[in-house]
């Protein structure tokens, strides 16, 4: 039996999701704010012992994940570096190295108050001129910052108004700021490391957090090690493992046979089979933490080739066959999407009826326009076939997903598109973006609340953030759009904020340069003897709680 899906990951301040579980439940409270969960005698925490965590992401190329700032980055940095703010299971921002926060009444100066008990691993002291440097570091175009660069877009200036008090200046107001300041891609590290050469702050990021890096195998494995000097949030504790060893296992099949012998505690980028096998009461759990922001979903890029042309988009949304790859090849363990945003978001706006697939409707629309069938089934105009050209990035996208391509490439060719699957590994994925050689791509992104939107749709967002990356993949250009967008972010009214997203998604939706498909795939699977397990805002596992009954 699979464990009851997450449908809210509230961040690790105030929730705890634990290998612990009953039967039927996943979220086990285990700090006093949400109450205390069943008591047993393999969920008594002990300390020491070493973890092992296996990934199939793509190995970061940077541990310090202000530089770029991709999921990889994530799911390392949260266990070294910790956030300003966290979230509550409503979406709230709570306290975490910021303990309380004003801002303006036109919105243009949020005040922060910093913990005053907290220091950096390497003996630095955290303090305003600390998240001062943070800042300035994200937003200088020399770090090639993407992700958290795009986050603090509306910071004009940081001040240290004193030893632990910070104040913002905005360029507008910015309801996501708090959300933003959640996220490992804005996190506080020492601002004596970051004065260090970016390849030697790269190679052993120095950050709050409860663990450290001492050592990095590069192709193999990181290690880090407990900080002895961790101040933990009120309510929570120090950590209980000696330390974690996190290895790159990039085989599917290899990584699961590591955590089936015991050789590995917890995988990720677990495979639809192997989902299905876990149980709540098994040697082997899931833990299905959806991620926030963005769902799953194809960008048809709208500034380029044939898909500058609204129906040619249309067409493709009515030639691909979604539904019976996704119950087929998923087994069960992903539900179609018809939103930009994951169903962990509130203000998420579905829209299936413009996502059927109609063969008949691709055809007519592909007619009207002047696409005529060529002699190998490839629709031809003017002499250029109708190609697409679809890179898909093999560290980003696991193989139940890239069969879902291959079967819409197939839905697609009889209608006349000639798909083009490339697949690359990251790097070269990336490189293949930034140099706009690509017509639909499957571009997960992940950042807390409604405002990834912005990040995504808005037209400054086809302009690249230094690191060169642009986010904006379908190149929308909709003045209005943008000015729903804006007009979002300006405001502090939950129930206006979320008409406006509402209102600007159905306008995205009704363009034709996304195919929705489910919420990006966030499993994690643990050996029962791991408990203690919390996520983040982003829905990375926390190990800072964690612990291990051998």
């Amino acid at each position: 039996m699979i464990l009851d899906r997450v449908q809210k990951i509230p961040t690790r301040a105030t929730r705890t999701l634990s290998a612990a579980a009953g039967a039927t439940a996943v979220l086990l409270a285990l700090s006093a704010c949400t109450g205390g969960g069943p008591a047993t005698s393999d969920s008594t925490p002990v300390s020491g012992g070493t973890l092992t965590y296996a990934s199939g992401d793509a190995e970061p190329t940077c541990l310090d994940p202000h530089v770029g700032g991709n999921y990889p980055q994530a799911l390392l940095s949260t266990q070294y570096i910790e956030m300003l703010t966290g979230l509550d299971r409503n979406g709230q921002p709570t306290p975490a190295l910021a303990t309380k926060w004003t801002t303006s009444d036109d919105g243009t100066t949020l005040t922060l108050d910093l913990r005053t008990d907290v220091t950096f691993s390497d003996g630095t002291p955290f303090d305003a001129a600390a998240v001062v440097a943070n800042i300035e570091h994200v937003q200088d175009p020399t770090t090639a910052s993407s992700t958290g660069y795009l986050a603090l877009q509306s910071i004009t200036k940081a001040t240290a108004t004193d030893d632990h008090t910070v104040t913002l200046s905005l360029s507008r107001p910015d309801s996501a700021l708090l959300e933003s300041f959640s996220q490992p891609w804005v996190g506080m590290e020492s601002p004596k490391a970051l004065q260090r050469p970016q390849a030697t702050n790269c190679a052993s990021p120095v950050g709050t957090g409860p663990f450290t890096v001492t050592k990095w195998q590069r192709g193999d494995r990181i290690t880090l090690a407990k900080n002895t000097s961790y101040t933990p949030l009120s309510g929570s504790t120090k950590p209980r493992l000696d330390g974690i060893t996190w290895r790159f296992l990039p085989d599917s099949t290899s990584r699961y046979a590591a955590l089936q012998a015991g050789q590995v505690d917890v995988i990720d980028n677990a495979q639809p089979d192997q989902l299905k096998s876990a149980s709540s009461n098994g040697a082997i759990r899931d833990l299905d933490a959806p991620r926030p922001g963005a769902s799953n979903r194809l960008e048809l890029n709208s500034g380029h080739g044939v898909f500058r042309d609204e129906a040619v988009r249309k067409a493709f949304i009515a030639g691909a066959e979604i539904d019976p790859g996704l119950q087929s090849l998923f087994l069960g363990t992903a539900k179609r999407s018809y939103s930009v945003l994951s169903s962990v978001e509130p203000d998420a706006s579905s829209d299936p009826a413009r996502f059927e697939y109609s063969p008949s409707t691709a055809k007519r629309l592909l007619d009207d326009a002047g696409w005529k069938v060529g002699s190998d089934g490839v629709r031809e105009k003017d002499g250029q076939r109708l190609t697409v050209t679809f890179p898909v990035s093999t560290n980003q996208s696991v193989p139940a997903e890239r069969s879902l391509f291959q079967q819409v490439q197939a839905s697609e060719k009889a209608v006349g598109f000639d798909v083009r699957l490339e697949e690359l590994d990251l790097s070269s994925w990336y490189a293949a973006l930034a140099a706009n050689e690509y017509d639909v791509v499957s571009a997960p992104y992940t950042k807390v609340g409604p405002d990834v939107l912005r990040i995504l749709y808005d037209s400054a967002s086809i302009e690249p953030a230094p690191s060169g990356y642009f986010a904006n993949l379908a190149q929308l250009d909709d003045p209005t759009v943008d000015d729903l967008l804006e007009r979002a972010a300006r405001t502090s009214d939950a129930d206006e904020r979320g008409a406006l997203y509402r209102q600007a998604q159905q306008r995205i939706l009704a363009s034709g340069t996304v195919l929705p498909l489910y919420d990006q795939q966030n499993h994690f699977l643990y050996r029962s003897s791991v408990h203690g397990i919390e996520t983040t805002s982003v829905s990375t596992p926390w190990f800072g709680t964690a612990w291990i009954a051998r």
